[in-house]
């Protein structure tokens, strides 16, 4: 669930998005020409990275502590991003006003404890409570769908195709969570409870694009990254996590997991996905929203044996065509409302 999502260039709670004025809703303007095998090599960094983060909290909450070990992950990203930061632009590559500083620390608050700490709540637990990381994925596709109606809510008024791909992909949404009393039905708590992150995800998403945050896309990351570190590790706390605790009983699976979402996930892919911002056409760009819950549908499946039944299978696809449909349909406006629809990270 990355730093910051925009409103018509789908992100989600398991990776981290940027949050500032340079988002998807803008780059078009500013587009810097870059060679075709460096944007195509960015573009399957963010595909494939952030497409696995959701199979990468799956396997370190098997014995790491779930939301404790999320605001870990967002604690040490914030803290090597400051570090990098600082030595290339010096002591004051950070400094923000109190005003950027607590609507960063909001939205950092809603992307990654609400919008990620659920996620990684919903994929805890056994077998038939757990949510399978593909599902996850799939679920927090919805995020771009739920800024249309955020921004319809805020006096917008997007287009009928618009509302057609939101109508198409919260049929998509029903088909994928309906219950239906067999062995491999998704969890409904669970899947409930990545819906209300998805909708952390889109309200964060929505004010980034509307609160002064800090002019730097990565400055603003850091400060979102400390907030939402913070909160989940209170929440952490709150919820007993810390009671009995032992680093000696966490697996090397785990841990190996946890250091993968903090590099790949939150590092890596997040730079690629702001290089590409300024560097090729947000249609290309915007793709990830519907090739992120594929690839994490396929590595569920092939690394964790998770199932992917007839029904998951048309509801995702529905899902994945009504995203389609609205990012498409949306991208000549997004320059005008000057929002995008942020990354989901994971």
């Amino acid at each position: 669930m990355s730093s910051r999502p925009a409103s018509a260039t789908p992100t989600g709670p398991g990776l981290t998005p940027p949050t500032t004025p340079a988002g998807p809703g803008r780059a078009d303007h500013s587009v810097n020409p870059a060679r075709p095998a460096l944007i195509w090599t960015a573009l399957i960094l963010v595909y494939v990275l952030w497409g696995s983060t959701y199979l990468g909290i799956r396997v370190a909450v098997e014995s790491l502590p779930s939301l404790t070990s999320a605001a870990a992950r967002f604690a040490a990203a914030a803290l090597v991003l400051a570090a990098v930061l600082r030595l290339r632009r010096g002591p004051g590559a950070l400094r923000v006003d109190r005003r950027q500083l607590g609507s960063a620390a909001l939205v950092g608050v809603l992307l990654l404890a609400g919008g990620n700490g659920l996620v990684v709540l919903a994929e805890s637990g056994p077998a038939g409570v757990a949510v399978p990381s593909g599902i996850a994925a799939l679920l927090v596709a919805t995020v771009p769908l739920l800024v249309v109606l955020l921004r319809t809510l805020g006096g917008d008024r997007p287009g009928r195709w618009t509302f057609a791909g939101v109508t198409v992909g919260f049929v998509g949404l029903v088909l994928l969570v309906l219950p239906t009393g067999g062995s491999r039905a998704v969890p409904l708590a669970g899947a409930l409870t990545v819906v209300v992150a998805a909708t952390c995800w889109s309200v964060g998403s929505y004010l980034s694009g509307r609160l002064r945050m800090p002019a730097d896309p990565f400055v603003a990351t850091v400060y979102e990254m400390v907030a939402g570190a913070v909160a989940l590790a209170v929440a952490g706390a709150a919820r007993g996590e810390w009671r009995g605790f032992s680093p000696a009983e966490v697996t090397g699976r785990s841990w190996a997991a946890l250091a993968y979402l903090m590099v790949a996930g939150s590092l890596v892919a997040f730079t690629a996905y702001v290089w590409l911002l300024h560097h090729a056409p947000i249609s290309l760009v915007s793709t990830y929203a519907y090739v992120n819950p594929a690839v994490a549908v396929a590595l569920g499946a092939l690394l964790a044996a998770e199932p992917v039944t007839a029904r998951v299978l048309l509801g995702g696809a529905v899902i994945v065509a009504g995203v389609a449909l609205v990012v498409t349909t949306e991208r000549p406006r997004r320059p005008v409302d000057g929002t995008a629809v942020p990354p989901a990270r994971r």
